[in-house]
């Protein structure tokens, strides 16, 4: 299980840098100021996933003790 929430969290964590790409990219070429938003709120949800994902595999592999 904890090889499992490993590789999702790495996945996960690319998912975070291309939304945030996308919205910088968006933002730089004057694109819509809603859809930067949205692109930095999925950003933020992500990254949450992410260390959720982080902290669940570190507790299922016993490395925090």
């Amino acid at each position: 299980m904890s090889t499992f929430t490993y590789y999702l969290a790495i996945i996960v964590m690319f998912a975070v840098a291309v939304v945030l790409v996308r919205g910088l990219i968006n933002m730089a070429r004057g694109g819509s100021g809603n859809a930067s938003n949205k692109m930095m709120q999925m950003r933020v949800l992500l990254q949450f996933v992410a260390i959720v994902l982080i902290v669940a595999t570190i507790w299922l592999t016993g490395a925090g003790r």
